[in-house]
């Protein structure tokens, strides 16, 4: 296990993290977020400054990071799963629904 430092997460609202340093796939990481502190194990290795899905999110369901959104979910994402272009796509200057 190891300090909450290892993800950054700055609203309750958001369901991924970011991670400060290079996460190994299957290690557990004690996740500060607001008031509900919880355990994450990384499904793939995470690397430094790239997303984590804090909880499982739908196909179609809104991103959020640091309090807004970035884009929307393409397929299922698993708590713990490398989160970028392979399962999102941005909402970058794009009207939001």
């Amino acid at each position: 296990m190891t300090d909450k430092a290892a993800i950054i997460v700055i609203r309750d609202t958001d369901n991924v993290g970011t991670a400060t340093r290079d996460i190994r796939s299957g290690e557990t990481i004690r996740v500060g977020a607001g008031e509900k502190d919880c355990d994450l194990t990384a499904r793939q290795d995470i690397r430094f400054l790239h997303k984590i899905a804090l909880r499982d999110i739908a196909p179609g369901e809104r991103v959020y990071k640091y309090g807004a959104v970035i884009g929307e979910a393409t397929r299922a994402v698993a708590a713990g799963e490398h989160v970028h272009t392979h399962n999102i796509r941005s909402l970058w200057g794009r009207v939001p629904r």
